[in-house]
């Protein structure tokens, strides 16, 4: 099966969701071989309902739903779908912008599978999905603090978790400063003007 599909063709199929959805699409862009159309936000599950539908798009899967985050923008997140048919055999990916207090309609009710999609696109980014059936943390601790894919979450993150073997529990404990390493970044082919660890075994490093 032959899964390339022309720029044409997918043109036709970007103006042809336009036409379909309404004014519930904003536009379509074709590039490096895919389409991608952005939707507004409040109707994107009659997007998905129509795209599942029609003759000639029958998306019937909902391949991934993931998020974006784009903190200097006032709507901050993108929340992307990726459609797949394999009837027509093509692809689409579908894109709403958001912000930290909006939530997005869940698209559960036009596929099942975004259930835990959009637990994981809370818990990473912190959009909200309204109507979902059961919108929780998924990867990380019901107690965590905070969304470790924002841009603006720090590295460290803000708690450390460690089994304390007095207490015989898990226990969570503000993060501490750490002291780093100072890395010399020579390159051992270079050679170093000392004696590397191992090296003093040798006669030559022994000197």
């Amino acid at each position: 099966m032959k899964w390339a599909v022309s720029n044409e063709a997918l043109d036709a199929l970007g103006q042809h969701i336009v036409a379909v959805c309404g004014g519930d699409v904003v536009d379509y862009k074709v590039a490096y071989g895919e389409l991608t159309v952005n939707a507004r936000a409040a109707r994107i599950v009659e997007v998905l309902v129509r795209l599942r539908d029609d003759a000639d798009c029958q998306f019937q899967q909902l391949v991934d739903l993931a998020g974006c985050d784009y903190p200097q923008r006032p709507l901050r997140f993108d929340v992307v779908y990726h459609l797949l048919s394999l009837t027509k055999n093509h692809r689409v990916r579908v894109k709403v912008q958001t912000d930290e207090d909006t939530a997005v309609p869940s698209a559960v009710p036009a596929y099942p599978v975004a259930d835990w999609f959009e637990r994981e696109a809370f818990d990473m980014y912190g959009v909200f999905f309204s109507g979902h059936p059961d919108l929780r943390r998924i990867l990380t601790d019901y107690g965590f603090h905070g969304h470790p894919m924002r841009k603006d979450f720090p590295m460290t993150g803000y708690v450390e978790v460690r089994y304390d073997d007095e207490i015989k529990r898990v226990v969570y404990e503000p993060v501490k400063s750490v002291e780093f390493r100072n890395w010399d970044f020579l390159s051992p082919w270079e050679g170093a003007e000392y004696v590397l660890p191992g090296d003093e075994k040798t006669k030559e490093g022994g000197q």
